[in-house]
């Protein structure tokens, strides 16, 4: 598997998150973002044990390719 890093959040104060990546193994797209603790939030959801829940700003969406522009396999 490899991860290719499609972009990072210009606005991060860390330079380090939120991030998006490509795994060219599964044709999915892996996130990294601010992690969901709120629980009147995650009440509201059905989050099975195994997974987990991120927020994600939308101003990164422009880093996928399938809406900049640049199809799945950018």
């Amino acid at each position: 598997m490899a991860l290719h890093k499609l972009g990072q959040d210009p606005e991060s104060p860390d330079g380090k998150s939120p991030t998006v990546y490509y795994d060219d193994q599964t044709g999915n797209y892996v996130l990294q973002g601010w992690r969901v603790l709120d629980a009147e939030r995650l009440t509201q959801m059905d989050i099975p044990d195994h997974e987990t829940v991120i927020e994600f700003p939308r101003r990164m969406m422009p880093f996928f390719p399938e809406v900049n522009g640049g199809g799945p396999d950018a």
